[in-house]
């Protein structure tokens, strides 16, 4: 899964030139997270986007962890608004969900969710485009694999980043055997470990673990049989340079920085939104020294393209 705004001076600006309030005006922002802030991946980056916001506007901003229910996110929204908070993140698609059904009651407040359906005037679900840095993944996991078979452990059959790293590994080498296990939850680490395993006898070296709640202990096992990874969300090149092969890393700091500046503008829209490498909140991270200069060369030329033009590398 599933699994993540310097404009102060410019707001004050057109505040003083315009005699209407503005109804993106941010006082306050919140954020809820379903489980830790301290995760070091997806709860992290949520907390990271928070404080970014917190500098780039000098406002107050609140958090609350294990926000895991209706009833419970009720109770948090409820107490931001007697904050003055008017801009919530919801940090996961359960978010979008719960604020179909709260924010009615809450007008003055903007609810944003990830991967979700947002239909209310004063809602917007966000969403990574992983289809491309699953390919460019994919590319990376199959040009680096000695028997020829990778593997993406993923949480659930709706992530487009499984599919383009399936598209990405054949179109780099047509021989790739591609093999995709899902989890059916993004914090299933137990089950996750145990679908490694079953890779792991098959021969498959090179495993992108496209889930935020289990990568990290993933990673780490592959590192203990000497294999590879291609790291998911965050720059996780830190785990081990020999290990990790590159990252696909979403940079929801940045991405809540641009949901927050087109709110304090007034601009952002209500509805599903959808963010991808030309919006500069997906890139791919450090590289490992294994990978060839080369060939880091020719994939930094196709994301460049694939910005440029929406286009993909031709198979060979």
């Amino acid at each position: 899964m599933l699994r993540k705004l310097s404009v102060a001076i410019i707001i004050l600006f057109l505040l003083g030139c315009s005699n209407t309030s503005n109804p993106g005006k941010m006082e306050r922002a919140g954020l809820l997270v379903p489980e830790t802030i301290n995760d070091q991946v997806w709860g992290t980056k949520g907390y990271q986007g928070l404080l970014k916001v917190q500098s780039e506007f000098g406002i107050d901003v609140f958090y609350k962890e294990g926000i895991t229910s209706k009833a419970i996110t009720e109770g948090a929204i409820s107490e931001f608004s007697q904050k003055n908070v008017n801009l919530i993140f919801g940090h996961g698609e359960e978010y979008a969900e719960y604020f179909e059904q709260l924010a009615s009651s809450y007008p003055d407040i903007h609810f944003v969710s990830f991967n979700g359906e947002a239909n209310l005037p004063n809602t917007t679900s966000l969403s990574f485009d992983g289809y491309a840095m699953g390919f460019f993944g994919g590319m990376t996991a199959a040009h680096m694999s000695p028997n020829k078979k990778v593997g993406v452990i993923a949480a659930f059959e709706w992530q487009p980043e499984v599919e383009g790293f399936i598209k990405g590994a054949i179109i780099e080498e047509p021989e790739t055997e591609v093999f995709v296990e899902y989890t059916q939850h993004w914090n299933d680490g137990e089950m996750a470990l145990n679908l490694l395993d079953e890779m792991l006898l098959k021969g498959v070296d090179v495993i992108y673990p496209a889930g935020d709640g289990f990568n990290i202990p993933l990673i780490e096992k592959i590192k203990e049989k000497g294999l590879y990874a291609i790291g998911y969300v965050s720059d996780q090149s830190d785990l081990g340079q020999s290990t990790v092969l590159t990252s696909t890393v979403q940079h929801v700091d940045k991405l809540y920085e641009l949901v927050a500046k087109k709110y304090a503008m007034g601009e952002l829209e209500q509805g599903n939104q959808h963010f991808d490498f030309k919006d500069g909140v997906i890139t791919m991270g450090e590289y490992s020294p294994l990978v060839d200069e080369e060939f880091k060369h020719s994939i930094q030329t196709y994301v460049h393209e694939y910005i440029e033009t929406g286009k993909f590398p031709s198979e060979k």
